[in-house]
């Protein structure tokens, strides 16, 4: 390239050391005002970017607002002043577009350059935009970005912001601290993933061969749309779906950067990068601290603020016989640990929480204990305790607790699943709360409600309760005001989780599923009864019955793994169940986002399936209600041996706790000595901008921001 072409014609006079730093001054676009300047610098592959319009701009809920402009020189670089005031609801960001990259062996522009970096609120005293700026800020906000405009609540735009900065750092456009810490450098494929995908950017960018650009538009191609004609639209495309033509994108990296004879890598300038196609390109980190351990139920508060129920204290030596409790972790959208690192919050009667966990418009924190077998309630803001040190208990009463939910109208309802009971109470008051759906003599006492292994719950547009029946293959369904008229609805066997949509559908995580034999269907039966055999014999004391409930699940899992999803229509019409074209396997959560797409967490599947929700014309072309958008093995990265819960953050994030890592030694009685630790799973997995973001906290059915 011939870099004299890109200085300015009053700098062709002045000495070649001086040539090698000029730039063009911007023309802002706002009035002079108090300002803040930065400087800034254009790459590709490494090497500068001369020529490239650089655009500031501030995103907000509306259009965005152009502020400032410049053109790189010859090293690409460029200086940039902007007003001081502009918002604090708004997130600044540079786009950069066309130029000629300095490894470029042509000798014209190309069209086909746009890069993106996105600063937040307030920029670095210097920036890089480059490929890893351009993946980073497009994978953290694929639900507000299209094309060169970034619009979206302000929220969700702060969270969008906040994590760009822990995959790529902002001054250097190299990796960001946390994509290459421990837990996600050496025991995920993102970093690799990530390289990958900057590479191939740099393919096109430099032009590795004349019709680069074009191979890599036409895998970047989105499903029933039309190609892409520059790079940050391309990167849009694939991280809206991840999934499409994986495979093709993943043999550009071979057509792109062939291994030279003699050598052994690939000549690129990102590394590592991957070494196997992946089933999709979705970017995931994992978070760990603030008291994380084997988390089971999850929740987000008005803030973004991500809440978890930890089964065990970090650093016990826990297994199904005897676990040590862990509290409640409090972490912020972008991972940084807010609760205690080793405790997390403890008090309020906390002893380890299971799957249930919900906030309420009071900002009042509500969790269940499994081991406690107590309700507990904590300050939103501050993390302390609310309940007293015993918990809600009612005397004594409860068994192992799990799913609790708030309701608009502010009432709180749990789930005791040892003792088959529902938890009434009246606005969150435990001095009113009542215990309902008691059996005397296998008769239920308060009408026909009756439930069985209760396990989760979810209350509809039209206030019923919805209750899944772990110990069956059934849900529960009751008007909130009037709980003694409830109807049973068949779903599969085990069910878990249930969440609302938008359209008053209730779809059903079934742990097992649907038996397609009868020594299926017999094995199951006679593993769902033991617990309530034992107890009836009196050979088993109840903690004993719920640790053979434990073992006895996953002796169904192992031995007979799938299950599948229901989706159960506000008339009580149940669906043909869905498997996800087999890719769902135990699954445990389940959550809707803003399209009114299912996102569930397969519990023993280690993955993730994407299910078309009740509107497909949220789903890619020709997907119908229930089939996979997510590819056949799911969407994985980070995952342990046993997920739980799933949840969709403002941002459009899909959130998965890692509850179980080494399972086999959780369930000796005295495990091996190196791997006594190692029952609880660590952290929780974020997926960047795969869903459509819902509003938080999750009161009732999802609502959008």
């Amino acid at each position: 390239m011939n870099p004299m072409k890109y200085l300015p014609k009053s700098a062709i006079a002045v000495s070649t050391a001086v040539l090698a730093f000029a730039t063009l001054i911007f023309v802002p676009v706002v009035p002079a005002m108090a300002a803040v300047s930065f400087n800034g610098q254009v790459l590709g592959g490494g090497a500068s970017i001369a020529g490239s319009t650089v655009t500031l701009w501030a995103a907000s809920a509306g259009a965005p607002k152009e502020l400032a402009q410049a053109m790189t020189g010859a090293d690409g670089q460029f200086r940039m002043t902007i007003p001081d005031a502009t918002g604090a609801d708004t997130s600044l960001y540079l786009v950069a577009k066309r130029g000629q990259a300095l490894t470029d062996k042509t000798d014209s522009d190309n069209d086909g350059i746009a890069l993106i970096t996105v600063l937040g609120n307030k920029p670095p005293s210097r920036v890089v935009i480059n490929e890893m700026t351009t993946i980073a800020s497009v994978w953290t906000h694929a639900q507000f970005v299209d094309g060169a405009a970034i619009k979206g609540h302000a929220l969700g735009l702060t969270i969008a912001a906040g994590n760009v900065r822990n995959l790529v750092d902002l001054e250097t456009g190299g990796l960001g601290p946390v994509i290459q810490d421990p837990l996600n450098s050496s025991q995920t494929a993102t970093l690799a993933t990530f390289n990958t995908l900057a590479n191939l950017l740099t393919g096109c960018i430099t032009r590795v061969h004349g019709d680069a650009c074009n191979q890599f538009f036409a895998v970047a191609t989105p499903p029933g749309g039309v190609a892409p004609t520059d790079t940050l639209t391309a990167a849009q495309n694939i991280a809206r779906n991840p999934s499409n033509q994986a495979q093709q994108l993943f043999a550009l990296l071979d057509a792109f950067y062939p291994v030279p004879a003699g050598k052994r890598w690939r000549p690129v300038p990102f590394i590592p990068y991957l070494s196997f196609a992946p089933g999709a390109w979705t970017l995931s980190l994992v978070y760990a601290g603030a008291g994380m351990n084997s988390m089971g139920g999850i929740a987000f508060d008005g803030e973004g603020n991500m809440w978890g129920g930890d089964n065990f204290l970090v650093g016990a030596q826990s297994t199904i016989y005897n676990s040590f409790g862990g509290g409640v972790s409090k972490i912020a959208p972008n991972g940084k640990p807010i609760s205690p690192m080793t405790l997390g919050y403890r008090g309020g009667g906390v002893d380890g929480p299971g799957f249930g966990l919900a906030i309420g418009a009071d900002d009042k924190v509500w969790t269940t204990s499994l081991a406690g077998k107590t309700i507990s309630a904590f300050d939103r803001k501050t993390g302390k305790p609310l309940s007293p040190e015993t918990g809600y208990n009612f005397g004594g009463q409860l068994g192992s607790m799990q799913g609790i939910i708030t309701t608009p109208n502010g009432d709180v309802w749990a789930l005791d699943n040892d003792n088959d009971q529902i938890v009434y109470l009246p606005k969150g008051d435990a001095t009113k709360g009542r215990i309902l759906g008691r059996t005397v003599n296998g008769k239920p006492v308060d009408g026909t409600l009756q439930v069985k292994g209760p396990f989760h719950l979810a209350i509809d547009q039209q206030d019923r309760i919805w209750i899944t029946n772990g110990g069956s293959d059934t849900v529960t369904r009751f008007p909130a005001s009037n709980p003694g008229k409830a109807e049973q609805i068949k779903v599969g066997f085990g069910p878990r989780a249930v969440a609302i949509d938008s359209l008053g559908n209730a779809w059903v995580a079934n742990t097992i599923g649907h038996p397609d034999t009868m020594e299926k269907l017999a094995f199951i039966e006679a593993k769902l009864k033991s617990k309530v055999e034992s107890l009836v014999e009196g050979s088993a004391s109840k903690d004993d019955a719920q640790t053979q409930m434990w073992i006895n699940l996953v002796d169904l899992l192992v031995k007979y793994p799938g299950g599948n999803v229901s989706m159960v229509r506000p008339d009580g019409t149940v669906l043909p169940p869905f498997d996800g074209g087999k890719s769902i396997i135990a699954p445990w959560g389940i959550a809707i986002d803003g399209n009114d797409n299912v996102w569930v967490a397969n519990a023993t599947g280690h993955s993730v399936t994407h299910l078309c929700g009740a509107r497909p014309a949220n789903c890619p072309p020709g997907t119908k209600t229930g089939d996979p958008i997510s590819p056949p093995g799911g969407y994985i990265g980070g995952l342990q041996n046993a997920i739980t819960d799933v949840a969709i953050d403002p941002a459009g994030n899909v959130w998965v706790p890692n509850n179980w890592d080494q399972y086999d030694q959780g369930f000796k009685k005295v495990p091996d000595p190196a791997l006594a630790t190692r029952f609880g799973g660590n952290g929780v997995v974020v997926f960047f901008g795969l869903a459509k973001p819902v509003k938080t906290p999750l009161i009732g059915p999802q609502r959008a921001p």
